[in-house]
């Protein structure tokens, strides 16, 4: 599967991940500390909807296009379209997305700072230009699994690792277990979150019971399959992992993803529950 951003950005996959990613940044944002925020794959940050890329798939006309028309008065959505809008200059009919980073910088105050890592060289160059006299950002050319190791835990020691891969390798899941197994040993009281695509229902089923025997508290999962296949071949949907969410954060994910059902797919299934609850011992 080759999910390279550029050609996703603003689809429903994304939109379900980032508004999700809003909501959590925004309960970091209620205590005064600084918090640290790391991108694992970060991509372009910004996206451009009428490069050939977008165009050549279409998605987001059946994400943020859509939600950008039908969603005004959504309150779980309020500030992730907000964030949206406020990039482009007509939000009925955007050319812009603003992907992981850009959201979170958006909302990042003086006091937080961001890691992001790129490993595409064209892509990190464009991030590197986008940021270039921001002090608050550190753009890595470099492999975000690696970056675990090398940046946590952070001095601010409080935030959030977003792991968001390619998937372009068949053994990408196994590979996002081990990273987080190795990161959260190393920063146990971090928050991570990790996408992951649905195509086949069976080999999430496996991720999600190696997830529970890792012996890794707090783990909260969100999906939003919005095609009915089991089908190998193509993105069905997607879900979140969320170690050490926000509390109660689960209500606002719940809302979100009613929110996305009604508007964007409503034959969709969506569900947000505990694979480990947060009162574990």
């Amino acid at each position: 599967m080759n999910y390279r951003h550029a050609y996703h950005a603003g689809g429903r996959a994304d939109v379900f991940k980032h508004a999700i990613l809003v909501a959590v940044v925004e309960r970091l944002r209620e205590k005064a500390a600084p918090f640290f925020y790391l991108d694992t794959h970060a991509g372009l940050g910004r996206y451009d909807l009428s490069a050939a890329e977008a165009q050549e798939t279409g998605e987001y006309r059946a994400g943020i296009g859509r939600l950008l028309r039908v969603a005004s008065e959504e309150p779980s959505l309020a500030r992730y379209l907000a964030l949206e809008r406020g990039a482009n200059l007509d939000p009925q009919e955007p050319d812009i997305y603003l992907g992981s980073a850009a959201l979170v910088r958006a909302l990042a105050r003086a006091s937080d700072r961001l890691a992001l890592c790129e490993l595409h060289p064209e892509d990190v160059d464009k991030l590197r230009r986008q940021y270039k006299l921001d002090r608050q950002i550190g753009i890595h050319h470099r492999d975000g699994y690696g970056a675990l190791s090398a940046f946590l835990p952070p001095k601010e020691r409080r935030g959030l690792v977003f792991i968001d891969p390619s998937f372009e390798e068949r053994d990408e899941l196994p590979k996002l277990l081990e990273a987080l197994q190795r990161a959260y040993k190393r920063w146990p009281a971090g928050a991570y979150m990790l996408w992951y695509p649905i195509k086949q229902r069976g080999l999430i089923r496996r991720f999600h019971d190696a997830l529970v025997g890792t012996g890794i508290k707090k783990i909260l999962v969100a999906e939003f399959l919005f095609e009915a296949a089991d089908d190998a071949e193509k993105l069905n949907g997607s879900g979140l992992v969320i170690v050490n969410p926000p509390y109660e954060v689960e209500y606002e994910i719940g809302s979100i993803l009613t929110a996305l059902k009604r508007l964007l797919a409503p034959n969709a299934r969506v569900k947000v529950e505990w694979l480990v609850p947060e009162a574990a011992s």
